[in-house]
């Protein structure tokens, strides 16, 4: 597929050399901090040297205190606390975190995951019903709640009060619950609004750990899991996040909890982790606990005091996660045919495709990987307890979330953002939302967002990478949404030498530019390059900067994410 190369504009020349003078730094790496909102020596050193004493005051948070003084009067009076998360990685890691650390201060406190298939997402009458049976009185729902009206007030019908936790955008009506901690409230002044679900937890372990004396290394352990939920929940790396997965990282490739180290052992792969190998590496495993059988392996796994314990339920998810992989193969494949056999789905701006017998668990993942093959907006439905449930996924720029309010008189529920969603329907109006999401995707969307576009920072000479220039470059991570990893463009590079294929479809090559010298490069999926590649032959590239460790030695590699071979008329 081809993919638009959109340069980003030139960032102010005066605030750019002012920064370079103050930092002593190459002009681009200057040009890099301005575009993140970088202009003075004190954010620039603020951004490179994340410290803990950046993180705020979590009482800066709505009901914050009222959280607080209700859990302290559960704990004094005997009260029986349910942790109460979601079955995605943000959730599970949250009920770990928050579970763990008031476990430690308390012992009659349990946790409760919802079934992703009998109960669904969020907040259920089933958890509800269970707590009331058990004696609960107290419920900390992480990852969920803020739209929960109708289920708080069930809960207070039966005597339970419910502390929420949240990162989701409320609706126009608040739940009736004891506290409600969303940066996302209207009436929030927290400073920072992107926290990730177990970030709020964090931030009520922390409040609970400064009002009574407790050391913030009692807190500061769990960073690990909040900086698993930062990377896998795609919230921005920006602000407090980039804090927290800073050091979350450093625990993670130094003193992992046992339950990380072993899922770093049964993902094969040795550190140091990146935000990305967190992503690719450990998110799948924890979440196909829930996606294939239960989320509470997962949380059971991250609580793990036992090197054994915590082997046996690692080599479980581990299992998990290849039948994860199996079904989400198998149904990508069936869906690929339906689209690349279909002439009139083919000529379509949306996707929409449906197999009652497609597994649950895994069709977001499938929805993922068509948005990346065909480049629109994408919908993958499956039966499920009676009604269809369905996945979507959006491109660049285009809102999802209000396409689907278009089409909402045929839904019985759905919820999610611009970027990705969830929706159930009733079988009957299946081929009416097919047409009915079409229809909108066809008026709304512009024939530049059908195009996949490259993002490029800044023109570079491959001259300019020198090991100064990559050591400044590496403290821009931890890197992720609003924080990404740059891309350059170098313009008339030459291979060095030859360029080789590796595997089916990826090139291995050298490249260098006039007056520079040669850097090894890796070119995922761009394998039809290689019989353009000739030595001589000028070509541009864009690309991302990352040190290459191979056999115990490092170099500075450069990813190609895109080439384009000149005219040699």
């Amino acid at each position: 597929m081809n993919k638009r190369w959109a340069v980003r504009e030139n960032a102010d020349e005066g605030l750019v050399n002012k920064l370079s003078a103050e930092l002593n730094i190459d002009t681009v790496l200057s040009s890099l901090l301005v575009h993140r909102g970088i202009s003075t020596f004190d954010e620039a050193k603020y951004f490179f040297r994340p410290d803990q004493r950046h993180l705020h005051d979590p009482f800066l948070m709505q009901d914050m205190e009222e959280a607080i003084i209700r859990i302290e009067t559960a704990i004094a009076s005997g009260e029986k606390i349910m942790i109460y998360g979601d079955y995605d990685v943000d959730g599970t890691t949250a009920v770990a975190t928050v579970y763990s650390f008031f476990s430690k201060q308390y012992k009659k406190m349990e946790y409760y995951i919802p079934d992703r298939y009998k109960e669904g997402y969020g907040i259920s009458t089933q958890g509800i019903d269970y707590a009331a049976e058990h004696g609960f009185s107290l419920i900390i729902a992480l990852d969920c709640g803020i739209k929960s009206v109708d289920k708080i007030d069930y809960a207070n019908n039966l005597g339970i009060d419910f502390i929420i936790c949240d990162h989701h955008l409320p609706g126009a009506e608040l739940p009736a619950a004891v506290a409600i901690l969303d940066p996302k409230r209207a009436d929030c002044q927290y400073p920072y609004k992107e926290l990730s679900g177990a970030g709020i937890g964090f931030k009520l372990i922390q409040a609970y750990a400064e009002k009574n004396s407790i050391q913030f290394e009692a807190v500061a352990q769990y960073l690990d899991l909040v900086c698993i939920s930062i990377a896998c929940d795609i919230v921005h790396i920006t602000g407090e996040n980039r804090v927290l997965a800073h050091y979350g990282l450093q625990k993670i490739n130094t003193d992992p909890c046992i339950g990380v180290k072993t899922l770093m052992e049964v993902a094969g792969r040795k550190g140091p982790y990146t935000i990305s190998d967190v992503v690719f590496l450990i998110g799948p495993r924890i979440n196909a606990a829930g996606r294939i059988d239960d989320a509470k392996h997962a949380v059971e796994l991250l609580l793990a005091c036992d090197d054994n314990v915590a082997k046996a339920k690692g080599l479980m998810i581990n299992s998990r996660n290849s039948e994860r992989k199996e079904h989400d193969l198998s149904i990508t494949d069936e869906a690929l045919g339906m689209i690349d056999n279909d002439e009139v789905l083919i000529g379509k701006k949306s996707t929409v495709v449906y197999n009652e017998y497609w597994h649950k668990g895994v069709i977001g993942i499938v929805a993922s990987r068509l948005t990346e093959k065909y480049y629109r907006p994408t919908v993958v439905l499956t039966k499920s307890n009676g009604h269809v449930a369905g996945s979507a996924r959006s491109v660049l720029g285009y809102d999802l979330y209000e396409a689907l309010c278009e089409c909402k008189d045929l839904l019985i529920q759905f919820g999610g953002h611009k970027y990705a969603a969830g929706l159930t329907m009733h079988p009957e109006n299946v081929e009416a939302f097919k047409d009915r999401f079409e229809e909108v995707v066809s008026a709304t969307i512009t024939p530049q967002q059908l195009i996949q576009q490259i993002q490029i920072d800044a023109e570079l000479r491959l001259s300019q990478i020198e090991p100064k220039f990559f050591r400044i470059l590496n403290q821009f991570a931890p890197f992720g949404p609003e924080n990404m990893a740059p891309v350059f463009i170098s313009k008339n590079v030459y291979v060095s030498g030859n360029a080789a294929l590796v595997g089916a479809t990826h090139i291995k090559m050298a490249v260098m530019q006039e007056g520079s010298p040669a850097f090894d490069c890796i070119a995922f999926n761009h394998g039809e390059y290689l019989p353009q590649l000739k030595p001589g032959v000028p070509f541009d590239i864009c690309y991302s900067i990352e040190e290459n460790l191979w056999r115990e030695k490092r170099t500075i590699q450069l990813n190609i994410k895109g080439i384009r071979v000149l005219s040699q008329n």
